[in-house]
This record gives C-alpha cells, structure tokens and sequence, in this order.
C-alpha cells in the first residue's frame, strides 16, 4: 500500500508538471517543439516486453523545422531491478505531404551493458544501434501504414559461422542486419482510433556471441524469420476541461514465434 501512495504521489507530481509543459509548446518562425511524457503499463515493441512486469514512463521532446523533425525519446521502467532503460535519438524527413518518411534511429540501452559509456561507438564494444526506416504513412484514402527497418551497425549481435567444418567456426563473421516489417491498417469509429497490425522479420539470426550485442538467437525480433508482432490497438482523447484532453490508449500484442500475449494500457501528457 505504501509503494502504491508514492507511485500515486510520483505520478500527480509528472502529470501536473507536465500538463503546464505542454501549455508552453511552441511554434516560432515554421519550427515547432514538442515535449511530454507517454506512462504504459508495460514497455512491449515489436511483440517483446522490456523493463519486466512494471509500468514504464517514456519522455519524448523534438524540435521540427520543415519536413525535419529531430528529437529525443527515452524509457525508464519503475521496475527495482533496474531493466528496460532506454535512451534514443532520432532524425526523420517526410515527403509528398508527408505521405512517406525515412528514419534514422540511434538506439542506446544503458542497463545492457556494463561500462554505460554512452561514447563508446567502436563497432566490437558500443552499446549503440544504428536503424534506418522507410515508412508509407496512409492517406484519408488509403488508410494503410507500411514500415521496413533494418539494422545497420553497432549492438546487433555478431554472426558466428554455424558449420563445425569451418575453419571460421564460432568466429565472428558481421552483422546479422535484422529486419522488421509491419503493415498497420487505420480507422476511427464513433472518436476511436482503431489500427489493426502486422509485423514480421526475414531474418533468421545464427548464434552469436551474447558480448556482441542483445539480438542473438533468443533476441526480441525472435529466433526465426516469422511472425512477431501482431494485434490491435485502440486511442481516445477523454476530455477533462473546456481546454484539456487526455489521450489514452490501450493494445492487445500477441507474439506467435515466442507464444507471448500482452495487453498494455496507456496514456500521454
């Protein structure tokens, strides 16, 4: 009961700050800012739960200038074992009215390595990972969302040569440059958003050396090409005053290569 009265004390304290941030978002000049704070009931992403059975809260700020949006995205779970931290930060540029975008996403977990060094990106030892992204985002007359992401350096585990035979055998060979697909499907019935979706990698990572990083053969995009992130999620705003909305949302998640089901509940501020 007690944890329960701080986490509710905690919680009144971040939603009442950041009620008053998003009242000072601005716009200047064609460049915009945005900040806030997303808190799930759990931290789940492309079909794997992190940070445990704990609510997570997810800060965000950007800064858009054009079709350039720049920004900061964080998770921090209120877990006491310390797991699913997060820190990342992104560029992103869309085109043709903003119908398509491309992504560049630098990942950084600190709780997975131990030396916490932030500016450590030597290939072998860095706790970064680098993803690019191409999203088709949907029209009011095609409301369907295309994503295809790839790894490209950094903490994506190592390839080992699987073939005893080898003389390579068991040595590192390169990146597994795993891959994440996902068609999503959007419509809003009676002020619900409703978005089906579909996710899936092609790739089939060998086993790898867990020091190289935290996609190894048991790694979140699954241990095989297949099916990894598929549900149903749902969004509101509920109107509390004449001039404040809270945005909720809530998502069915199940993971058929692993046998996981998740149902996660959340809001922003």
């Amino acid at each position: 009961m007690r944890k329960l009265s701080v986490f509710l004390i905690f919680l009144s304290l971040i939603f009442t700050q950041n009620v008053s941030i998003a009242q000072n978002t601005k716009s200047c000049s064609g460049v915009e800012f945005d900040l806030g704070t997303d808190l799930y009931s759990r931290y789940v992403w492309r079909g794997a739960q992190f940070g445990g059975n704990a609510p997570s809260i997810q800060p965000y700020a950007s800064i858009t200038v054009g079709n350039l949006e720049f920004g900061f995205w964080g998770a921090y779970s209120l877990s006491s074992l310390n797991t699913g931290q997060e820190m990342d930060l992104y560029l992103s540029y869309s085109f043709l009215d903003e119908m398509f975008s491309l992504t560049f996403t630098d990942y950084f977990f600190p709780d997975a390595f131990t030396n916490y060094n932030y500016f450590d990106y030597a290939a072998p030892t860095t706790g970064h990972l680098f993803e690019g992204t191409f999203s088709f985002n949907g029209t009011e007359k095609i409301p369907l969302i295309f994503l295809a992401a790839v790894n490209f350096f950094g903490a994506d585990a190592a390839k080992i040569e699987s073939d005893p035979t080898s003389a390579n055998f068991n040595t590192s060979t390169g990146l597994q440059y795993s891959n994440y697909f996902e068609f999503g499907y959007s419509k809003t019935i009676k002020s619900v958003d409703f978005n089906p979706f579909f996710g899936f990698t092609l790739s089939s990572p060998l086993a790898a050396d867990p020091n190289t990083g935290y996609i190894g053969e048991t790694g979140f995009y699954g241990s095989k090409a297949g099916i990894i992130n598929t549900g149903i999620a749902f969004s509101k705003e509920i109107e509390i005053t004449d001039k404040f909305s809270l945005p909720v949302s809530a998502s069915v998640i199940a993971n058929p290569d692993t046998k996981k089901v998740f149902f996660t509940f959340g809001f922003s501020f």
